[in-house]
């Protein structure tokens, strides 16, 4: 097959870091080539080039062995390359229709909008691909995965040949990735070109026909797919064999020490987040919280650590009701919490990683002598942790905003864990890191556990929630509609159940 797409000798530099570095990348007509690496390893940044949201410092592109300048995506959408965002460019009030046609509409006399025509191509294209969607439904009301079929005939309303999908499974349930799947397989054999931006081994293996894996800013190699296995990938991706099964006993969980009753909480905009959300966790086992984005999770960990008010419900720990006790006063009896936007909820990015490791206990002794810190104290538990916890860094005293996102998620990690907590909620602990971090997170994960401690993992992830959890919890809708077993679950179920469907309860 030709080449749709040849990327010559890309380099991209801000200030003060190589982003691309001399990156050599071909698409081939009618393929899916995946587009592999670690978080910053340039992968996304090369396709913003691709794109025009970037042009390169140096290097050329050739589109259909055209050589081409993209300044600009309506450069882009003129060549026939469509991109969808990992966060959907959509505006949540207009209909599908509207925000297919959105920039591009069929207009009559005097610039009035044609409905009736924007309804017909919209319906044309939808069953031209096969992607069937409603018209008339408003994207607020209809699910992530539609969302995603939305974005995509967005860009083939506009002429797309080649498509760029980032991480297209981020938010999906198990169902909507097959569907995702048999979707671009259809596109292909429509003769359209799709480089798939991932950092998902399994979803490589099963999507894509190459690979290329690119880290930091330079790629490794490209490969048929089929005569790699996801281990030759996890290796060319961070440069040394990774663990990717957690290796763990089975839990020898005993009584209860943290159970949420009812809860009914508000989100942001007033509206119900939490719908009586119940479910408990007991010394020595993982209890996962799977679900698709959206459904509460945010609401709940900021309920369960303090950070937001109850409507309604009971928190209890340790047989106390903690329900309206401080963040801080939860921590002092024994709660430690990984925030899921950890430079939000988890670190003061213009402090030292010295100073971010206290943060919570800053307080109390050895690190405060009552009316300030003491700084060589301060210091050297920063140092004793950044080895025990293997953190990146040059010194203790560089600021938490320098480090890569897997080092600040394990500055965050090392200062939970040091505080030797009863309960550990984790909420999405491996977001945006890499393999290497995964692995070297989960394992501490599963220590705490074997260490007699009880561990909430909050996570969108559903392979972490598979291999981690003892039990799992399934929330929808902020209500728990079903706790099973890990060791008795399927993808199947638990993603039918992350759907409102296939429903069940249980203990």
């Amino acid at each position: 097959m030709p080449n749709v797409i040849e990327m010559k000798g890309i380099t991209k530099i801000f200030p003060g870091v190589v982003a691309n570095d001399n990156i050599n990348f071909h698409l081939k007509k009618g393929e899916i080539h995946a587009l592999l690496g670690e978080n910053g390893a340039g992968k996304t940044t090369l396709m913003k080039i691709l794109y025009g949201l970037y042009t390169q410092t140096s290097g050329d592109i050739f589109v259909n062995e055209q050589k081409v300048w993209i300044d600009s995506p309506n450069k882009a959408i003129e060549l026939g390359i469509g991109m969808v965002h990992q966060h959907f460019m959509l505006v949540q009030p207009f209909t599908v229709a509207e925000n297919i046609v959105l920039g591009a509409e069929p207009t009559k006399e005097l610039g009035i909008l044609h409905q009736k025509e924007i309804i017909r191509q919209v319906e044309e294209i939808s069953e031209q691909y096969g992607l069937m969607v409603d018209p008339h439904a408003r994207i607020q009301d209809i699910s992530v995965g539609m969302q995603q079929r939305v974005e995509i005939l967005k860009a083939l309303y506009r002429g797309a040949d080649i498509l760029i999908l980032d991480e297209p499974t981020a938010v999906l349930t198990p169902q909507e990735v097959r569907e995702l799947t048999s979707i671009m397989e259809k596109l292909t054999a429509e003769g359209k070109s799709i480089i798939f931006i991932t950092h998902k081994l399994k979803e490589v293996k099963a999507i894509s026909d190459r690979v290329t894996v690119i880290r930091r800013g330079k790629v490794i190699g490209t490969v048929n797919t089929n005569d790699v296995d996801v281990r030759e990938l996890a290796r060319m991706m961070v440069g040394r064999e990774v663990i990717l099964e957690v290796e763990k006993q089975e839990a020898t969980p005993e009584e209860v020490i943290f159970s949420a009753e009812n809860l009914h909480a508000l989100n942001d905009r007033g509206l119900p987040a939490l719908d009586g959300a119940t479910f408990d966790v007991k010394v020595g086992e993982i209890l996962g919280i799977a679900g698709v984005d959206g459904n509460g999770q945010t609401e709940l960990t900021e309920v369960l650590t303090g950070l937001r008010s109850l409507a309604s419900g009971k928190v209890c720990f340790k047989g106390e009701d903690v329900s309206r006790l401080t963040t801080r006063k939860r921590i002092e009896r024994g709660m430690a919490h990984i925030p899921e936007d950890r430079q939000k909820r988890g670190l003061i990015l213009d402090y030292p990683l010295s100073l971010n490791m206290i943060l919570g206990h800053h307080y109390q002794k050895p690190f405060s002598r009552g009316i300030n810190l003491n700084y060589s104290k301060i210091r050297e538990n920063a140092r004793g942790l950044i080895e025990e916890f293997d953190v990146r860094t040059p010194n203790e005293e560089v600021e938490a905003k320098n480090l890569s996102g897997g080092n600040q998620q394990k500055v965050i990690i090392a200062r939970e864990f040091s505080r030797d907590p009863d309960l550990l909620i984790a909420a999405q602990p491996t977001r945006g890191v890499d393999v290497g971090a995964i692995e070297f997170i989960h394992k501490r994960i599963v220590e705490q556990r074997d260490a007699g401690k009880a561990v909430l993992l909050i996570s969108l992830e559903l392979d972490e929630i598979l291999s981690l959890s003892d039990r799992i919890a399934v929330i929808y809708e902020g209500k728990i509609v079903g706790i099973v077993d890990a060791k008795d679950a399927t993808e199947e179920e638990l993603g039918l159940m992350m759907a409102g469907a296939g429903i069940q309860q249980g203990r």
